[in-house]
């Protein structure tokens, strides 16, 4: 507002204001829409309005510390531990998160919510893929993914109907209570027992999971299991002795930082398409369900390597299309956004399955970790990024859509791992591409099935 002065009409007719303050008595705010939100609760409101992306970066800073400390916790300790433990960070700071009386409390409780999240996502999806067999091994992560844009329709429908963020966070917390209550069940990963030479516990845990399958395991399969030699623990020096495994290792965690980027870029612009919010945020949602759902039956029609070049490029050039229609076209605008994300998130998804397949047991969920902080980095820039349309709305598109083709093109250099067993050995994720590894993928069944 305008500084006021003692002067007359005619005066500052001619000389004008040039001086402004902000609002000195407070804010009123119109309750058409929410209840109360974040903006109205903190007055995130004239100076005080980029402090709004600045809790959404903050968040994302936490997921990516998240993928940091637990990756390699979960190497040391094991993939069940750093899940229960993630998610009870998660939990209880989700809770408070809606209990804050204050903006910088808000931040500080959202952090450690990241914090939590970034590590549950992360040894979740490593858990349940080390327990599923090569022909079924996308489901572990893409079913995950199709419960993730379920969340994503119902949290249209829960806003709608409730309109107040906090009580919205105390349901949130609630839902992961549930989860909480039977997190403290799950089986440990057998293969990080095998690694880790804890071979009794992992022939029980062998044996308790086939009988619930009512199958049997054959003696002679659990002896070859026990002689079976690990590697030695080498972890993040791998990257540095192999240069290809440093090469997938670019490659996938480049694509999956350009689709994160793109993903939020897109998903925290959702009030600024000009269509309703809560029709836009339920489109998200439902727009990425037929995308995990395909992705499971593509991931094994045509491979690993081909989905993630296609998804990428495809979904790139979507989003820099939203540069060639009009602004105030919401229809338009909306719907490319929509595509461009249903072809990132399948990307995602695809991502998922893929870093886990092109390196070994030892070093697997250190890959895995250090994949997604760089996916949480791009996370982390997105808020960031679409904070550079106050100079000219086109740059956020232009850069996350540019990024996003780049990593599709050199997702080119990466080998296909459909339908092959998970590498134990360093030699084994190098051999990925040579023929000899698929020479032995050919080998018949009885031999393979001395594998875990």
């Amino acid at each position: 507002m305008f500084v006021p002065v003692d002067w007359d009409i005619r005066a500052i007719r001619e000389y004008g204001l040039n001086e402004t303050t902000g609002c000195r008595n407070g804010w009123v705010y119109y309750k058409t829409l929410y209840e109360a939100t974040i903006v109205t609760d903190f007055d995130l409101v004239c100076d005080q309005a980029n402090l709004l992306e600045v809790a959404q970066a903050v968040f994302m800073a936490g997921i990516l510390l998240g993928c940091l400390l637990f990756g390699p916790f979960a190497e040391s300790f094991g993939r069940k531990w750093a899940t229960q433990i993630s998610l009870i960070l998660l939990l209880i700071f989700t809770l408070t998160t809606g209990l804050c009386p204050n903006f910088y409390l808000y931040l500080a409780s959202q952090f450690v919510a990241g914090i939590g999240y970034g590590g549950f996502r992360l040894n979740a999806v490593i858990l349940a893929t080390e327990w599923i067999g090569p022909s079924k091994r996308s489901w572990g992560a893409c079913v995950t993914q199709l419960f993730g844009a379920v969340g994503q329709a119902v949290l249209a429908g829960l806003i709608y109907f409730i309109r107040d963020w906090r009580l919205a966070q105390l349901i949130t917390a609630s839902l992961f209570a549930v989860v909480a209550s039977y997190i403290w069940f799950i089986p440990e990963s057998a293969r990080w027992l095998l690694d880790r030479g804890r071979t009794e516990e992992a022939k029980q845990l062998i044996t308790k999971v086939a009988a619930i399958n009512k199958r049997t395991v054959p003696e002679s399969l659990m002896e070859k299991i026990v002689k079976k030699e690990t590697e030695k623990k080498r972890g993040r020096i791998i990257l540095i002795q192999s240069s290809v495994l440093r090469k997938y290792f670019l490659a996938v965690t480049l694509a999956w930082f350009s689709l994160n980027v793109t993903y939020y870029c897109l998903s925290f612009n959702v009030g600024n398409f000009s269509l309703n919010i809560f029709l836009t945020q339920l489109m998200f949602g439902l727009s990425e369900l037929p995308a995990h759902v395909l992705c499971i039956w593509l991931l094994e029609a045509v491979g690993r390597k081909v989905s993630l070049m296609s998804t990428l490029l495809v979904g790139g050039f979507l989003c820099i299309l939203i540069l060639a229609v009009p602004q105030d076209d919401a229809i338009a605008v909306t719907t490319l956004a929509i595509s461009g994300r249903f072809f990132i998130n399948w990307a995602g998804s695809i991502c998922n399955v893929y870093i886990q397949e092109l390196f070994p047991t030892s070093f697997r969920q250190t890959a895995s970790g250090l994949g997604s902080t760089a996916s949480r980095v791009g996370g982390l820039l997105a808020p960031l990024l679409n904070m550079l349309a106050v100079y000219h709305w086109s740059i956020p598109t232009v850069v996350f859509s540019s990024l996003t083709l780049i990593s599709g093109a050199l997702s080119f250099v990466l080998p296909e791992t459909r339908r092959r067993e998970l590498p134990d050995s360093t030699d084994e994720a190098e051999g990925n591409s040579t023929p000899k590894n698929q020479s032995e993928s050919n080998k018949p069944a009885q031999h393979m099935s001395t594998r875990l």
